[in-house]
């Protein structure tokens, strides 16, 4: 794909400077970004710390990471333009509410897409850049997903990254 790539770099810079400005430790951030999770495993200090140099980040915990930061993920990708109206906005949420990925959501629009261009999943992946047919089959499944590579299939469907999201309850 030639457009820009959601930045984890950029998103870890964000991070440290939201940090440095409240004074906060890594421990402190992470404490604050897992302030909603009751029942899944809390995001290590080490994932927010990896985005500064890994390729891919986890993409429910960088969802939670945005959140904490009130930025949309279109944010992060260079050429989007107005990327904080309200169109690519993410939920407020509650005590006991994590924000997810859905990934069946995705799937589906991606092969209404598909179906629509007479596309096989083999020429969808190299579109989209990054993807394999069975990564974008799988998908219905309803499994996870990860940065960049689920910017680069919203993208692709030309819809704001939140009409992929779903609040899940705990």
């Amino acid at each position: 794909m030639t457009s820009p790539e959601f930045g984890l770099r950029a998103l870890y810079d964000a991070l440290d400077a939201q940090r440095r400005e409240r004074r906060l430790s890594w421990t402190g951030v992470a404490a604050e970004v897992n302030r909603h999770r009751t029942v899944l495993p809390p995001i290590a200090v080490s994932t927010i710390l990896g985005l500064r140099d890994k390729a891919t980040g986890e993409g429910d915990a960088v969802l939670q990471m945005l959140l904490w930061l009130r930025k949309t993920p279109e944010s992060f990708v260079p050429d989007i333009a107005d990327p904080d109206a309200a169109r690519f906005r993410l939920p407020e949420l509650t005590a006991g509410q994590i924000l997810r990925w859905d990934t069946r959501a995705l799937h589906a629009q991606a092969d209404a897409r598909r179906r629509e261009r007479g596309m096989p999943w083999t020429e969808v992946g190299g579109e989209i850049g990054g993807y394999t047919p069975a990564m974008l089959t799988r998908l219905a499944e309803g499994g996870r997903t990860s940065f960049p590579h689920v910017m680069r299939l919203v993208r692709w469907l030309d819809r704001p990254a939140v009409t992929f999201t779903r609040i899940a309850d705990w």
